[in-house]
C-alpha cells in the first residue's frame, strides 16, 4: 500500500508538474504574445527592404565584398538588405541623375592631385548649395556647416583655417550623411623592362598612376606605348563634366590647366608661366605662350577667360562651385588674365586654377549657346574628336572599350611615350592575365587581391608593384532625402554596426586604413584622427533609444511612423 499509495503519489505529483508546466508553458505564450502586442503596440511602420547598390563583383569585387559585409552587419539590426551591383556607368547615372531614386549606395571619393588642399571635400562634398546637381548627392543640408565651409575658404590664416577645417570633419562625424569606411591603399604595377623606374613619380596621396608619370615615363628600349587598363568603363570624354575617375585620368593629359599639382602636392604653373597675388582677391596670372589647340588654332587669352566663364553658369554643375568665387576674369595685358575674386580664397590656386580645364572657345561657345534655355547641360554632350591643348592628344576613342591618345610633339612639355592607351578590362583576373603576357605594361587600375599581385612580382622580377595611402575614401552613402536615412540616430546606428578594421582586413586585405572622416589621413597637414569604437550592441541600443522597435525579427521605425516608400 505503501508503494502503491508512494506510486499513486508520484504519478499526481508528475501530473501536477505537467499541469504547473502546462500553465507555465501557457503563461508565458500568453506572456510573451502580449510581450510581441505591446511591442508591435509601440511601433511604428516596419521599415522597407532597403536597396544597397554597389559596382558588380567582377569590376571591382573590393567594393562588393565591402557591401556584402555591410549588409551583414545590418541585417543583425533586424533590416532587410539587398545588395545590387550594376556597371559603375549604370551606378553613376542612378546615384547622380536620379536623386531620390535609390536608397543607399556605395561611393567613392578618389584622389586627385587638386585634393591635395581639403576645400574640395570640405566644401563641394557638404555645402547645401551643390544638393540638387552638384557633389552633395546625398542631400546633406547643415547651415552651420556652410558656414564653416565658407569660413576656411576665406581665411588666410594656415591655423586658423585648419581649426575650421577641423571642426568641419567634427560636424561630419556628428551628423554622419557619410558612413565612412576605409581610405584605400592604391596599388598598381608597371613593367620595369619597358619603362625606366626612375621615370616613375609617386606622388603623394595619389601613388604612380598619375599625370607626371605618364607625361614622364622613360622607355627602355623600342617599347614605347603605355598601355594601361581600367575597370570600368569610361561615361564621357568631357571638359566639363567631372564623370568619374577613370574620365579624370584622360582629361588630366588631353586638357591643360593653368597650374598643377606638383608630386610634392603644391600648386605650380603649367599653363601660366607664373601666378601673382596683387592683393587678397586680385590675381594676376601670365599664360604661357605659343600654345596650340589639337585642330591647330592658336590658344588665347579670350579663350583662358572662357574657360572660367563657361562653368559659371548652369550648364556645367559639376564645375560651378570651383568658379563660383570669380567676380571677373578679364585681359590684363598681352599674355596676362587678372581673377578678381569675391572673397579671399585660400585653396585658389590648387582648387580652381589646377582644376578647370582650359577648352577653346572656338569649339565651346556653340555647344552652349545652343543648349541656353533647355535643361540639358554641358555634362550630356560628348565631342565626336575632344580638342584640348594637353600633352596628349586623343586619337580615337570607344568609352566602353578603348582610349588611344597620341604624343603632342609641339606640346612645351611633350611625353616621352609615343602612345598612352586605355584599354578597359572589367574583369580583375583578365587584367592579371594580361599584365603577365605583356598586353598591359602598366596596370593602372587593380581592385583585386593586392597579395596575388604581389606574388606576380615575386615570380617576375620585371613586375614593380607600388602601393600609397589615397587621399580618397571609400564610403557608404545614405540616401538623406529618404528615410530612415533622413534620422541622424539611425545613421550612427548603422555605422556603428560596421567594424572598419575587419573591413580593411576582409575587403581589402590589410591594403587600407580605417577611414574616420572625409580628410584623408593621406593629408596629414589637415586630417585629425576621429575616435571611433565600432559596437553592434551600442547600435542596436542607440536605435532602441531612438524609438525604433525590432518586431518579429524586423526593425520598425519608432510608434507612429508611416513607411511612405516602396523598395526601389
Amino acid at each position: 500500500m505503501s508503494a502503491k499509495k508512494s506510486e499513486t503519489s508520484g504519478a499526481g505529483a508528475m501530473l501536477d508538474r505537467r499541469r504547473l508546466l502546462m500553465t507555465g508553458t501557457a503563461a508565458f505564450l500568453i506572456s510573451a504574445a502580449g510581450v510581441h502586442s505591446v511591442v508591435a503596440q509601440q511601433a511604428g511602420d516596419p521599415i522597407r527592404k532597403l536597396v544597397l547598390v554597389t559596382a558588380a563583383q567582377a569590376a571591382d569585387p573590393q567594393e562588393f565584398q565591402a557591401a556584402q559585409l555591410v549588409a551583414q552587419e545590418w541585417r543583425k539590426l533586424g533590416l532587410d538588405v539587398e545588395v545590387r551591383g550594376m556597371p559603375r556607368p549604370q551606378l553613376s547615372d542612378l546615384v547622380w541623375f536620379s536623386r531620390d531614386k535609390w536608397d543607399t549606395t556605395m561611393w567613392r571619393m578618389v584622389g586627385r592631385p587638386e585634393r591635395s588642399d581639403p576645400d574640395e571635400v570640405v566644401y563641394s562634398l557638404f555645402h547645401s548649395a551643390n544638393r540638387e546637381k552638384g557633389y552633395n548627392f546625398v542631400g546633406y543640408n547643415n547651415p552651420t556647416y556652410d558656414k564653416v565651409a565658407e569660413d576656411q575658404r576665406r581665411e588666410l590664416d594656415l591655423p586658423k583655417r585648419k581649426a575650421l577645417i577641423n571642426q568641419a570633419q567634427d560636424i561630419i562625424v556628428r551628423d554622419q550623411p557619410y558612413l565612412f569606411l576605409v581610405y584605400p591603399k592604391n596599388v598598381a604595377a608597371y613593367l620595369s623592362n619597358v619603362w625606366k623606374k626612375e621615370s616613375v613619380v609617386d606622388q603623394s596621396g595619389i601613388g604612380i598612376r598619375n599625370f607626371w608619370t605618364f607625361v614622364g615615363l622613360d622607355p627602355v628600349g623600342t617599347q614605347k606605348d603605355i598601355v594601361c587598363n581600367a575597370t570600368e568603363a569610361m561615361v564621357a570624354l568631357n571638359p566639363l563634366y567631372v564623370s568619374g575617375a577613370i574620365d579624370s585620368w584622360v582629361t588630366d593629359l588631353v586638357w591643360d590647366r593653368l597650374m598643377r599639382v606638383g608630386p610634392d602636392g603644391l600648386p605650380k604653373p603649367w599653363a601660366a608661366e607664373s601666378a601673382t597675388w596683387v592683393n587678397p582677391t586680385t590675381l594676376d596670372v601670365k599664360v604661357r605662350k605659343g600654345m596650340v589647340w589639337h585642330d591647330g588654332k592658336p590658344v588665347t587669352l579670350d579663350d583662358v577667360i572662357f574657360s572660367f566663364e563657361a562653368p559659371a553658369g548652369d550648364k556645367s554643375p559639376m564645375y560651378k562651385p570651383f568658379v563660383a568665387n570669380i567676380a571677373k576674369v578679364e585681359k590684363s595685358g598681352d599674355d596676362t588674365v587678372r581673377f578678381t575674386l569675391k572673397e579671399a580664397n585660400s585653396s585658389f590656386l590648387t582648387a580652381t586654377l589646377s582644376k578647370i580645364n582650359l577648352v577653346p572657345k572656338h569649339v565651346w561657345e556653340p555647344i552652349l549657346q545652343k543648349l541656353a534655355g533647355t535643361p540639358q547641360t554641358a555634362e550630356q554632350q560628348q565631342e565626336q574628336q575632344p580638342i584640348g591643348s594637353g600633352p596628349f592628344k586623343v586619337s580615337r576613342f570607344k568609352l566602353q572599350e578603348e582610349i588611344v591618345l597620341e604624343k603632342n610633339a609641339q606640346h612645351w612639355s611633350a611625353p616621352k611615350a609615343d602612345r598612352w592607351i586605355m584599354r578597359i578590362v572589367t574583369n580583375t583576373e583578365a587584367a592579371l592575365g594580361m599584365l603577365r603576357r605583356g598586353e598591359v605594361n602598366f596596370l593602372s587600375d587593380y581592385r583585386g587581391d593586392p597579395k596575388l599581385l604581389e606574388d606576380i612580382a615575386k615570380q617576375n622580377k620585371a613586375v614593380e608593384v607600388a602601393s600609397t595611402v589615397d587621399m580618397g575614401f571609400r564610403f557608404v552613402a545614405p540616401n538623406l532625402r529618404r528615410p530612415p536615412f533622413d534620422d541622424i540616430k539611425f545613421r550612427k546606428a548603422l555605422e556603428l554596426s560596421i567594424n572598419k578594421n575587419l573591413m580593411a582586413q576582409a575587403a581589402w586585405n590589410g591594403f587600407a586604413v580605417p577611414a574616420t572622416s572625409h580628410v584623408s589621413s593621406a593629408l596629414a597637414a589637415w586630417y585629425k584622427p576621429e575616435p571611433f569604437k565600432p559596437s553592434l550592441d551600442e547600435a542596436k541600443k542607440l536605435l532602441q533609444d531612438a524609438g525604433y522597435r525590432v518586431v518579429g525579427g524586423k526593425l520598425h521605425y519608432p510608434a507612429g511612423v508611416k513607411e511612405t516608400l516602396t523598395p526601389n
